[in-house]
């Protein structure tokens, strides 16, 4: 069948499997918008307030759901636009497949308008990119991009079209949905040193980190702990694989991890690493890091073993088989003392716990939201105090519940990746915890999330400043708070009404659950301003370089 670039690629996403896909049109791209017309009733096009946002949303649709996430964009600045929503792909490693028109072939390298070398920006920050400049070779491009997205590690893949090509013709021929290519089986030899080292250990510790939950294996984790009894912390990317109240589960790692995890890691003989990159939030001191153990490094990208940190012994695979591979080969083991030890620490180590004054805390609101909708409820955070604090007190208990940008940090995430989760979840409640300093950056998108009509309620934490770096100017640069304290004067009950959603304020904590049950019952989109302390800081922290004898408990430095 004859068919133009634009209605192959269209037709080449549906063959995919793609129901949805998240943009904003432009003149690059009009033919690609005119081939959507046609199969308007067979894959949803929701049209965000930015093309940043279109990518995040991309990508909480893909974290939330598994899917491949797909983002369209014009040229020059559509293009442009896109990028720290794939670099936040990027960096956590999210199947993403962002389509990008450019000029024609002809106006290529000529300066023309809004042409942009979007594959020369965007190479250090996908896994491949490809630019068309042949109409024919369109199809086969678009089933390896997700082929390449979904395989190994997966990634963003961009597809740059030239106009004249989506308007070209060539032939199209049905194809088959794309098949990840086949991740080599694990060495046996390194599964057998791996084995060896885990039984004779007396203090083992696991650490999972996002390819847990990446790979669907956190059955597969929970099956190796608790044959091995071996306590379990996580990554920010790693926590919802490990349900909250397992009796191994520790809490999360590093800088603003729980004592008990890093007590764990600096004392325990064996530390099995899966999925996990050991960024510099977690071994916060590369040289002290799991000092005294064993580490065996479990990963599908072979670049990084021992990239941050040196592995003793290491595994390449895919983290599920792996998993499976040890526990097979593995027997029950009591590792009683250790186990105990770690367990009472916890119970007389916890997290802070916030001031019964009254005032609205956030620790209080994530309780209630977690008493409202149990295990069933999507966190989506932005980036700072609040994402910290979520990640830390929230009590989640199924994978793929919690939609952070853990790698790059991008604040202003959060609303474009809720839209996304919700789109892919519609029948699962999606909260989004932000700051006022995160959703002054793209609160744009609450226009796309009341024109779609999607009930997602969004916490405000509002201390009207830059929470996070303003509590390290506190604690590293002598209180000198330099424009951090932002203190802008927008109303958010009113910015909620302007959008035509619903807005709601809480002030105390005996407001709380009240309102959320009112936002609850809203059929759309609510923002509830959360009035809080501008010194409610997020503890315990280990300084840059630091240690866990150097933890800080609190805004005095102790």
């Amino acid at each position: 069948m004859l068919m133009t670039g634009a209605q192959i690629l269209i037709q080449s996403l549906i063959d995919q499997g793609v129901k949805v896909v998240f943009g904003y049109p432009g003149g690059a791209v009009l033919n690609i918008y005119d081939a959507l017309y046609e199969k308007q009733d067979e894959i949803r096009h929701i049209i965000t307030s930015h093309e940043q946002g279109a990518a995040h949303a991309a990508d909480g649709y893909a974290r939330s759901t598994g899917k491949t996430g797909v983002a369209i964009a014009t040229s020059g600045p559509g293009a442009t636009n896109l990028v720290t929503g794939i670099a936040t792909a990027y960096l956590d490693s999210v199947p993403m497949v962002a389509i990008t028109g450019n000029v024609a072939l002809d106006l290529i390298g000529r300066d023309s308008f809004q042409e942009i070398d979007i594959t020369g920006i965007t190479m250090p920050i996908t896994k491949h990119n490809y630019i068309v400049k042949d109409v024919s070779e369109l199809q086969g491009i678009i089933q390896e991009a997700f082929v390449i997205a979904n395989s190994g590690r997966p990634g963003p893949v961009l597809i740059d079209i030239p106009k004249d090509v989506t308007a070209s013709k060539a032939e199209y021929v049905k194809a088959e949905k794309y098949k990840p290519r086949t991740t080599p089986a694990p060495c046996g030899k390194e599964i057998e040193a791996a084995v060896e080292a885990i039984k004779n250990a007396q203090r083992p510790l696991i650490y999972a980190g996002g390819g847990v939950v990446i790979a669907d294996a956190a059955s597969e984790l929970l099956a190796l702990s608790e044959l091995i009894h071996a306590p379990i912390t996580a990554s920010a990317m790693g926590i919802s694989a490990i349900p909250y109240d397992h009796p191994l589960y520790l809490g999360m790692i590093g800088m603003h991890g729980t004592p008990v995890s890093n007590k764990a890691c600096a004392n325990c003989d064996v530390l099995i690493a899966v999925g996990a990159r050991f960024s510099d939030r977690v071994a916060c001191n590369r040289k002290n890091f799991a000092a005294n153990a064993t580490v065996i490094h479990i990963d599908i990208d072979p670049s990084e073993i021992s990239k941050n940190i040196i592995a003793h012994l290491s595994v390449t695979g895919d983290a599920k088989t792996v998993l499976e591979k040890l526990t097979t080969a593995l027997a029950p083991e009591e590792n009683t003392e250790w186990v105990t030890s770690l367990m009472d620490y916890k119970a007389r180590r916890t997290l802070p716990a916030p001031p019964a004054d009254g005032h609205v805390n956030e620790r209080d609101i994530l309780q209630h939201i977690k008493e409202m909708y149990g295990g069933d409820a999507i966190i989506v955070t932005d980036v700072g105090q609040h994402q910290m604090i979520a990640a830390q007190y929230y009590q989640f208990s199924r994978p793929r519940s919690f939609i952070s940008s853990c790698g790059l940090g991008t604040m202003g995430y959060g609303m474009g990746a809720a839209i996304g989760a919700k789109t892919g979840n519609p029948d699962r409640p999606v909260i989004l915890i932000t700051g006022d300093g995160s959703f002054h950056m793209n609160m744009n998108e609450m226009a796309c999330a009341v024109s779609e009509n999607l009930p997602i309620i969004i916490m405000v934490m509002n201390n009207r400043v830059l929470g996070m770096v303003r509590q390290w100017q506190r604690l590293f640069y002598k209180c000198r708070f330099s424009n951090t304290s932002i203190n802008r004067a927008t109303d958010f009950v009113k910015l909620a009404e302007a959008f035509g959603a619903t807005g709601f304020r809480i002030e105390s904590e005996d407001q709380i659950a009240d309102t959320l049950k009112k936002a609850a019952s809203v059929n759309g989109p609510c923002i509830i301003d959360c009035v809080i302390d501008c010194d409610d800081g997020v503890f315990p922290i280990i300084p840059p370089g630091g240690t866990r004898e150097d933890t800080i408990y609190s805004n005095d430095g102790k």
